[in-house]
């Protein structure tokens, strides 16, 4: 599966590149503390209205359950694509390293 995605993510880069429209959206890479102390990553546009969404309970499913209580971690990327190839790459540190990454802000 991680492969998988791996590749995925190598084709978006590729295709990006070759793009001749230079887009000015800004995209968000965050991190939340949910309720059980667990960590959620994920991307938007909007960080305000995605964070109102998941503590309503209308985010992703896994903060349905545990209500995240925070926004602990966000940065700015260029594109959609730089934001999924950051939040494949922080989804994979272990925990002790998301929370030195936090810590450092």
């Amino acid at each position: 599966m991680e492969l998988q995605y791996k590749r995925m993510l190598e084709g978006m880069r590729v295709k990006e590149k070759k793009s001749r429209k230079k887009k000015k959206e800004k995209w968000y890479l965050y991190m939340l503390k949910c309720r059980d102390n667990s960590l959620y990553t994920g991307i938007t546009k909007d960080l305000e209205r995605r964070f109102k969404m998941h503590s309503e309970g209308k985010g992703a499913r896994y903060t349905r359950t545990r209500r995240p209580l925070e926004m602990v971690y966000h940065e700015t990327c260029k594109t959609r694509t730089a934001a999924l190839i950051r939040e494949c790459f922080i989804k994979a540190l272990p925990k002790p390293k998301k929370l030195t990454l936090i810590g450092s802000v």
